[in-house]
């Protein structure tokens, strides 16, 4: 648990999370890529260090992580369409990624 993240903030990331991993991966997104990004992997980075600051706080190299990838979401999501509930599923990993980079930010 992320010592610095607030009650209501921990349980919409846990809550978020929950929904995320019984999400199905869009499956027309699969081997796409926008802007030289693969979705999928964008998914796995994300969803690998929303998972970590679920265990503890983030580290630098995890936050950072963090960073790069909603700087890449801001670019990729306008560009995915919304066959399939695709905007859903990466609006949630924008806001888990938030969530999860903005409670390292409150225990640096």
């Amino acid at each position: 648990m992320i010592a610095n993240m607030n009650e209501p903030e921990l349980d919409l990331l846990s809550r978020l999370w929950d929904e995320h991993k019984r999400a199905m991966f869009p499956p027309h997104l699969r081997g796409r890529d926008i802007e030289g990004e693969d979705l999928v992997m964008l998914d796995a980075n994300i969803a690998g260090c929303v998972s970590s600051s679920l265990a503890g706080p983030l580290d630098e190299r995890h936050r950072s992580i963090l960073l790069q990838r909603l700087a890449v979401l801001e670019t990729v999501v306008p560009s995915i369409g919304d066959d399939g509930g695709a905007i859903e599923y990466y609006e949630r990993l924008r806001e888990m990624a938030t969530l999860a980079t903005e409670s390292g930010a409150k225990a640096q």
